[in-house]
């Protein structure tokens, strides 16, 4: 079957209308050597033989329903109720892009509105965008507002060691060819407490994330004041399940809060599409990149929804534009609502206090095994570092025969740390997985 409308007396007018004589004419540029290489495609198939190689091609996935699965490092496998996919795949929102005319995009608009309600409540701030590719971009995002936000001369972006590893490599693609720099990402030793003492009148922000990269509660009581008191924005990346269990960021000083929001109502999609959290003040509302709905009334009194704000570059002048982020993920923002108004705030909490409490189980029994360690400095919420007696990727590797994909292994970010390997814990993992983790821990070590 042809996908290109053309007919041939189509093909033939452009044809003449550029002068060419035929399609093939077009490509005489090219050294014959390489022009139209033979493709040996196989024979053509039916459609339930099509279908039947799909299924045989993914089930060769190493994926959360096939495996035993403890990889985290920002991606989780959470719960998705039933009720998420079965609103948020009909067609009123899944053909749906973004409200270029909001007036007619009313129902678009209230799912977006009631995302960023609920999102601003979660996190204890006043405001919520809709929204970003992923807590990646939400995070260099952050700090780009910050730098435009900031007072005086101000190049420097303070962040912390314990950052995702591959948020900070976005962070500095974002500022490459500028003048600003990132600083205090390399040293282990520059913690947040190491940090503050790295403020100073050049710093726009002060980026730290709770729990961190390698699972653990950051303490930051007293932080947003001693970043505040050198002019400076604190920026905290979080994990939106733990908002359910641990206190939001708004309520102890944070101008920005971030986060990966996938893991509320979306599956984690072999990487994509994702949804990035962006929260703030009302103080920085206008500095703020991305899209706000706000909601109203119209001549006779009846509630409707617009674009309150719309910083970027296809609404307003380019040289006004805080951002040119290009896109709301709306679909994953819908899931986050739906999911958020299904679980309700008891839900969400029981959600934070399985994964808490089932990691701690599973820390605890890998504890005893002879020749492992669990390495956490501070107190963690669902994901915590193993010390292996051996290099994690042969741990792993050797796992992965028996379908349990264990955790993370750190080399892959941090080469120095060949033994130590990330394991993520969720709702999803039964007592039953965790000690056949364990178990075959023991086994290869």
């Amino acid at each position: 079957m042809s996908y290109i409308a053309n007919t041939a007396a189509d093909r033939a007018a452009m044809l003449d209308a550029i002068g060419a004589g035929s399609v093939e004419a077009l490509f005489e540029v090219v050294p014959q050597a390489v022009r139209f290489p033979r493709l040996d495609l196989p024979r053509p198939l039916s459609e339930m033989e099509v279908l039947a190689e799909l299924e045989r091609m993914a089930d060769a996935n190493a994926d959360a329903n096939h495996y035993v699965w403890f990889l985290g490092a920002g991606a989780y496998n959470h719960f998705v109720p039933s009720v998420v996919p079965q609103l948020q795949m009909r067609s009123e929102f899944y053909t749906a892009y973004t409200p270029y005319q909001p007036e007619a995009s009313q129902g678009t608009l209230q799912a977006m509105f009631e995302y960023q309600s609920m999102l601003a409540e979660l996190t204890g701030m006043d405001v919520v965008n809709a929204s970003h590719y992923d807590g990646a971009t939400s995070l260099a995002e952050a700090a780009i507002m910050s730098i435009n936000a900031a007072r005086g001369d101000r190049h420097k972006i303070l962040v912390s060691p314990n950052v995702h590893p591959q948020y900070r490599e976005v962070l500095k693609t974002y500022l490459q060819g500028t003048p600003f720099s990132v600083v205090g990402d390399e040293d282990p030793a520059n913690d947040v407490a190491a940090l503050t003492g790295m403020l100073d009148k050049e710093t726009a922000c002060l980026i730290v994330q709770s729990p961190n990269f390698f699972g653990e509660l950051e303490d930051l009581e007293g932080l947003a004041g001693a970043v505040h008191d050198v002019g400076a924005l604190l920026v905290v990346h979080v994990d939106p399940i733990g908002l359910g269990l641990f206190k939001p960021p708004g309520q102890y000083g944070a101008d920005v809060v971030t986060g990966e929001g996938h893991s509320l109502g979306n599956h984690m999609n072999f990487g994509g599409p994702y949804l990035g959290i962006f929260a703030t003040t009302d103080k920085l509302v206008r500095k703020m990149p991305g899209r706000v709905v706000g909601q109203t009334v119209d001549t006779e009194g009846r509630r409707g929804y617009v674009l309150t704000l719309s910083t970027r570059e296809q609404h307003i002048r380019r040289e006004k534009a805080t951002s040119n982020i290009c896109t709301n993920q709306g679909l994953m923002a819908l899931g986050a609502a739906i999911y958020l108004a299904t679980m309700g705030k008891q839900g969400l909490r029981q959600v934070a206090e399985l994964c808490y409490h089932k990691a701690h189980y599973a820390a605890a029994q890998i504890e005893q095994l002879a020749g492992y360690e669990v390495a956490n400095r501070r107190p963690f919420f669902k994901e915590f570092v193993v010390r292996c007696p051996r290099p994690a990727q042969e741990i792993a590797t050797a796992l992965n025969k028996h379908k349990i994909l264990p955790g993370y292994v750190l080399s892959r970010s941090f080469p120095e740390r060949t033994h130590d390997l990330l394991v993520c814990v969720t709702e999803m993992n039964s007592k039953r997985q965790i000690d056949q983790l364990v178990s075959g821990l023991k086994e290869v070590a």
